[in-house]
């Protein structure tokens, strides 16, 4: 009879982790076949050239007398007047961010997404994903070069270059620093600042309007320690709005 209660008892139990168990190998699979799809994705159009492609192809040339500014970046632009911010309303401005994008990939589409569009500035916001590793293992000095690269490309079409700042990262409210150190980005914006004084090019600082006491992004601007939240946008955009119109009262 005890026996005949064991199992009573255990065959609902092990139905149970057998099911637990069926659901989790489920869970995983789903996730793997996304992942193979994303990386698919990733080999067929490492740069991502076909993301604003259409888009780009049913913008019509610049009306006279309004100056078109692209903004070229990653996730933090890309996500600006999208899912977060309000991207300078009545502006002739267009948004070529994409999400997770390191300096290199920026580099490839760089024609395309900027210098075909004609604009009268470009502003450049990149380097976070690099220091992080995003598409493999990056120094300080490859960056500054890609960086430097799209500077140059935009200056021999004619266009003005805003280099902005990369933004600080905080461990606040997820593990952000191990992955982009702090030290890195300051290293990286200090060569940035002078690389705009000795070309003659707008340093747009968004890193000390975003930075706290302790060298770490201000936890009231960012909703996870590397993007910025609404509050974030609100700061960003009169700078860069202000950068803007340095570069282009230089023409």
């Amino acid at each position: 009879m005890k026996s005949l209660f064991l199992l009573a008892v255990s065959v609902p139990a092990l139905l149970l982790s057998a099911s637990c168990l069926y659901g989790q190998a489920v869970t995983d699979s789903a996730k793997l076949q996304a992942q193979l799809a994303k990386d698919e994705k990733t080999l067929q159009d490492w740069a991502n050239l076909g993301r604003y492609r259409n888009d780009n192809s049913l913008l019509p040339i610049p009306e006279a007398g309004k100056d078109r500014v692209v903004f070229m970046g990653d996730s933090i632009t890309d996500a600006w007047g999208r899912s977060l911010g309000t991207f300078f309303p009545s502006k002739p401005y267009i948004n070529r961010g994409i999400s997770g994008q390191t300096t290199p990939q920026m580099l490839i589409r760089f024609r395309p997404d900027v210098l075909a569009l004609k604009p009268r500035a470009v502003v450049i916001l990149a380097g976070t994903n690099d220091i992080a590793g995003n598409t493999g293992p990056a120094t300080i000095e490859e960056i500054e070069g890609n960086l430097q690269s799209m500077a140059q490309l935009a200056a021999a079409n004619n266009i003005k270059v805003v280099l902005a700042s990369v933004l600080p990262v905080c461990d606040y409210i997820k593990p952000q620093t191990a992955r982009r150190p702090p030290e890195k980005i300051v290293t990286l914006n200090a060569w940035i600042k002078e690389y705009c004084t000795q070309n003659h090019l707008v340093y747009l600082d968004y890193y000390s309007a975003m930075v706290d006491e302790h060298n770490m992004f201000k936890k009231e601007l960012t909703y996870d320690g590397l993007h910025p939240n609404a509050a974030g946008y609100e700061v960003m955009s009169p700078l860069a709005a202000q950068a803007i119109a340095a570069t282009l009262a230089g023409r």
